[in-house]
């Protein structure tokens, strides 16, 4: 299931006309039109930090639009709350690129996996780091009532809120003049508006990257970046690929640069975080804390989502503990994780390498063992630096035309 919403698919939330008679399916040219008031309401209401309990945070405070709406800062985590002092326990994901992440599910079979259906990727789709919801308004959601986000009460405050915008005489023209007197459908009426904006193709997946200009036939790569290609292609180097898929699919839509698993992959702990003081405190991703419908699935323990790398040049911190501050450490703990693990981890009271230090070691067996990792220590890692700088070189491609142009580039 995509999130894309076509036209006629779109959710609508409408007064009945003044003879008390509903107005019944949108005419296609009517869900266009409903669909660009949404985007609009949307957008008006993404950069509002009025939403939230602080008054001083909006949806784009952490999700940046000149960063490819995610995190500005290199910090690991964001404050929030009603004083902006509650730290957040994971780094922020990027918006953009997720119109085709399919619906969570624990076994997902792939029609373009070679033509065999009957392979099973295992768990994919969902959006979040963790998947546990499936559409733009169901995520939306989740910052507005967080506590250590907008740090809302509940539905009531944001309706509440919303009604003293700016734009609620617009917010009840699209959902009804009474909308404010029905809490529960005007806060579903602002997610609803929050998940429109977020399919905007213009704003959120506009695919202008040199490498798209590229695979059009109307751009070209250096030799190095063009070497940087094949290494993140090739399954005995880089192997990037597998997950973070870099051709366009079958029927012809560019290529996502994720596959929408969601893997295990032992991230160092991050010290930065400060729920992480507490030893005993552990994001096991799939399986909690955050998430709590599959928190006895010890088989899911681990497990984040493998996000797009589209725009990754742009961010200041990787995974989803915000750990690596350079896109070219990330690139080089894949091709040496297993290889020169002292490298990376921390080390234990008796000077040993204390190997995966965020993952218990019951949940090793579910690390991801594929091309580069599954190496023994001491051995020759994956990639050398000259190999590691390429497949930087390629990645830099991959950064949308607008982002560059925010920047001066």
């Amino acid at each position: 299931m995509a999130l894309g919403l076509s036209a006629p698919a779109i959710r609508h939330t409408v007064a009945a006309e003044a003879n008390g008679v509903h107005p019944g399916p949108l005419s296609r040219a009517q869900a266009f039109a409903r669909a660009a008031t949404l985007t609009e309401l949307g957008r008006q209401m993404f950069f509002d930090p009025a939403l939230s309990a602080s008054g001083r945070q909006a949806c784009a405070s952490c999700h940046d639009p000149k960063h490819g709406f995610s995190s500005a800062s290199a910090a690991p985590v964001e404050m929030g709350g009603p004083a902006l002092d509650r730290p957040g326990q994971r780094a922020v994901p990027t918006l953009r690129y997720l119109q085709a992440v399919p619906a969570f599910s624990e076994h997902f079979y792939d029609s373009e996996d070679e033509g065999d259906e009957s392979v099973d990727n295992g768990p994919t789709g969902g959006l979040t780091w963790d998947g546990r919801v499936d559409r733009g308004a169901e995520q939306a959601r989740i910052p507005l009532l967080s506590p250590f986000e907008m740090a809302n009460a509940g539905p009531d405050a944001v309706v509440a809120r919303l009604a003293r915008t700016a734009y609620a005489d617009a917010f009840k023209a699209a959902f009804g003049d009474d909308i404010f007197s029905r809490p529960t459908d005007a806060f579903d009426g602002a997610v609803e508006a929050l998940g429109t904006f977020e399919q905007d193709a213009a704003t959120f997946y506009p695919y202008s990257s040199r490498y798209d200009a590229f695979l059009a036939g109307k751009g070209t790569l250096t030799a190095q970046e063009l070497h940087g290609r094949a290494l993140f292609e090739d399954p005995a180097k880089g192997n990037c690929a597998s997950c973070h898929l870099s051709e366009p699919a079958n029927d012809g839509e560019p290529p996502q640069f994720t596959d929408f698993g969601l893997i295990a992959v032992a991230v160092p702990r991050n010290p930065a975080i400060p729920a992480n003081a507490d030893s005993a405190y552990v994001d096991l991703g799939v399986c909690g804390p955050l998430r709590t419908d599959l928190k006895r699935r010890d088989e899911y323990c681990g497990l984040f989502r493998t996000p797009t790398l589209r725009n990754v040049a742009l961010k200041k911190n990787f995974f989803h503990n915000g750990f690596f501050h350079t896109l070219r450490d990330a690139v080089a703990f894949y091709a040496s994780r297993d290889s020169d693990p002292g490298h990376w981890y921390a080390k234990n009271a008796d000077g040993s390498v204390h190997r995966y230090d965020d993952l218990p070691q019951r949940y090793w067996a579910n690390l991801n063992q594929d091309p580069p990792f599954g190496r023994k220590p001491g051995d020759k890692p994956a990639l050398d630096d000259a190999e590691i700088d390429d497949i930087v070189a390629f990645l830099n491609t991959l950064t949308d035309a607008d982002q560059l142009q925010q920047a001066g580039q």
